[in-house]
């Protein structure tokens, strides 16, 4: 499957600016069209506003929603004006509450979600909402762009997080463009089980696959020599120089359709370079 149709999202220009730069350029390599939700977010909560406010409380907001939805987009057309790209900047309004069926909804028919890494100290629960929803409710492989670094939008060397689960091969999967086109791909593994159904080969089964669609793999089984799975499989993608990590995005949640746990968290708060996921 090839990328034909990229979505990404922009609340604030500035803090957003890194994702859209890399969301053009990857739309330029791909021959794509890059579709921008220029977001504004009404922040009200009805019901917490004292008797006779509700009403003004509810149009302030609503305006400022409006207004900053509006701001994003002229700065996106500002920036995209002269690109050689199809390209389509469309303004949206929505509540932290609803934010996750737009953007759900937006990123089903998407090939490809880039955005911004979805914690830091510029960053907000309605980042990670949005991670969530293109993830868990669009079922789209998102590609999550490291702050202050030029990403490199073919890259040669990729990391392949494996654990036999259904999540990783599904990353795997929707990383096939990337991954037929790097020189090197490596099927990392950390302590795999000694009886799970690939003990006799790790990695084995997903090297094949990937090797019959012309992808230059091979296995790496490493130890757990840290805490975190997360932790080894970082240092390992700087050891050897990795410009992608690969990894299925695990969800857990009681209350909602899911969240991001513990492990995917983890390798996003801490990785200094892109990270595709698919769930």
């Amino acid at each position: 499957m090839s990328v034909k149709s990229i979505l990404t999202v922009v609340k604030d220009p500035g803090a957003d600016a890194q994702a859209l730069e890399a969301s053009a350029a990857m739309a330029s390599a791909r021959d794509a069209h890059l579709k921008v939700l220029c977001l504004g977010l009404d922040r009200t909560h009805p019901g917490v506003y004292y008797a006779g406010a509700n009403a003004m409380a509810l149009k302030h907001n609503l305006d400022q929603a409006k207004d900053e939805a509006q701001e994003a987009e002229t700065a996106v057309r500002t920036r995209l004006k002269a690109e050689m790209i199809a390209w389509e900047a469309a303004p949206a309004v929505a509540q932290l509450e609803t934010v996750a069926a737009l953007v759900a909804q937006e990123s089903r028919y998407a090939d490809l979600v880039m955005l911004p890494r979805p914690y830091g100290e510029d960053r907000g629960a309605e980042d990670v909402a949005v991670a969530e929803a293109a993830l868990f409710g669009g079922r789209a492989p998102v590609l999550v762009v490291p702050p202050a670094q030029t990403m490199n939008v073919s890259p040669r060397n990729v990391l392949v997080a494996w654990d036999e689960s259904a999540e990783a091969l599904v990353a795997a999967r929707r990383a096939l463009p990337f991954l037929q086109q790097a020189d090197r791909v490596t099927v990392t593994l950390v302590d795999p089980p000694a009886h799970g159904p690939e003990r006799s080969d790790p990695g084995g089964p997903l090297c094949q696959m990937l090797v019959r669609h012309g992808v230059k793999t091979e296995v790496s089984v490493l130890a757990r020599t840290m805490p975190r799975v997360s932790d080894v499989l970082i240092r390992a993608a700087r050891d050897t120089e990795a410009d992608m990590i690969v990894m299925g995005a695990y969800g857990h949640s009681r209350f909602r359709e899911s969240i991001l746990g513990g492990a995917t968290r983890h390798m996003l708060e801490q990785a200094d370079l892109p990270v595709l996921m698919a769930h």
